[in-house]
């Protein structure tokens, strides 16, 4: 179970180390200097405590029995809820295979002992200011309807989701992290060679009714990880928007609506719950309320006016 920490005054540190007085003396520092800290003696204690809190920032001890720091910084960022948590170690090791270790690892950066916590202090806030920009942009992409999730390609890992996110792929594809929908990792892959020489593929479309999910990829976040960006349009305002502009009904809208969406009657009366000679007879009055003969020039006529009220719409 998550437990919710009030992030509102203070960032939350959780520091790592099976050494009593490393973790008296950075946890003195740390909560001297306004910072929530949380404490673990061991690796397994130190995944649990990140589950159930989801720390702005882990201080992790390189060299512990049992499991070692790199196999909780691996483990850590293989989980969407804490992959995007920046991880600094400790480490008294300072062979340069150690520290690329601890950076393949998933490590943002690293501190040697004996611990300097004036140094601690600094390379957190250099990584905190990161994060917390991240966050906000995250949480703004959120807020103006535009869900985000990165996914790495090699093993269709998804590894961190907005909570809008969440809630589309739900919806759309039945899905929950770590995994990503099948159609959503295989149009990545399929037009990974162009992305990364920086060309923007076609975007993916989902569709639940007059609902559409637009997907497409934003941007390459790591060696592996792509950040994704999803949009919810609903096309409940362009129905409305054509029964007003030709003075429809609104199930005449629904129908002219289809019928741009290349939709044949008999589709359009299963969509609708009606038979296709009802579809076939409000196509008619149509005809009559737009001055057309075909439901080529209705659809052509529906979508000029569509387009002049709603540039984003994608017939």
């Amino acid at each position: 179970m998550k437990t919710m920490l009030d992030r509102s005054e203070s960032d939350v540190v959780l520091v790592v180390d099976d050494v009593p007085d490393n973790l008296s003396v950075l946890h003195d520092a740390l909560d001297e200097s306004g910072y929530t800290v949380l404490v673990a003696t061991s690796g397994e204690a130190a995944l649990l405590r990140a589950a159930q809190a989801v720390p702005d920032i882990v201080l992790l001890d390189a060299m512990m029995p049992g499991l070692d720091g790199f196999e909780v910084a691996k483990r850590l960022k293989a989980e969407a809820q804490t992959a995007h948590i920046p991880i600094i170690f400790m480490t008294g090791l300072t062979e340069t295979e150690h520290l690329v270790a601890a950076l393949d690892a998933g490590g943002v950066d690293y501190v040697t002992k004996p611990i300097k916590p004036k140094e601690v202090l600094a390379r957190m806030g250099v990584h905190l200011q990161g994060a917390r920009l991240a966050r906000q942009t995250r949480n703004a992409l959120d807020a103006f309807g535009y869900a985000s999730i990165a996914v790495r390609a090699s093993d269709g890992r998804l590894m961190w989701q907005t909570p809008l996110a969440r809630e589309l792929l739900h919806t759309y594809y039945g899905t929950s992290a770590p995994d990503t929908p099948p159609a959503i990792l295989q149009w990545l892959r399929r037009h990974l060679a162009e992305a990364e020489r920086q060309i923007e593929p076609p975007r993916l479309s989902a569709e639940l009714g007059a609902r559409r999910l637009s997907i497409r990829l934003h941007r390459q976040t790591g060696d592996d990880d792509w950040l994704i960006v999803m949009r919810e349009v609903s096309d409940a305002a362009i129905i409305e928007s054509m029964s007003l502009a030709f003075k429809l009904t609104a199930r005449e809208a629904e129908v002219l609506y289809w019928v741009v969406k290349g939709k044949i009657n008999r589709d359009i009366a299963d969509i609708l719950g009606a038979s296709p000679a009802t579809v076939k007879k409000h196509l008619e009055r149509i005809f009559v309320k737009l001055g057309v003969e075909t439901r080529t020039a209705a659809a052509g006529m529906a979508m000029n006016r569509i387009r002049q009220l709603h540039p984003q719409f994608e017939g």
